[in-house]
């Protein structure tokens, strides 16, 4: 079932090590729409200080962080840039 315009976009980065959870995040954000939802999970400790700071600097906004599932679950915002 395709996700409808509300529904995040998932990306699974389980297992990645840094730096590949932030290069993987800023690849996905920048092949979405303005306004797009993207949900990530990483299981990198790292993850938890590099992804809100990629999100700073590309101009989008963290709506939630959220241990899960071993690892920290992002959903992010796509900015208008």
């Amino acid at each position: 079932m395709p996700a409808g315009p509300s529904d995040p976009v998932e990306l699974d980065l389980s297992g990645l090590k840094c730096p590949l959870p932030v290069l993987r995040t800023r690849k996905a954000l920048r092949g979405l729409p303005p306004g797009a939802v993207l949900a990530v999970l990483s299981t990198d400790p790292l993850a938890a200080i590099d992804i809100p700071h990629l999100v700073r600097t590309e101009g989008d906004a963290l709506l939630d962080q959220e241990r899960r599932d071993g690892g920290v679950r992002f959903t992010i915002r796509r900015g208008p840039g």
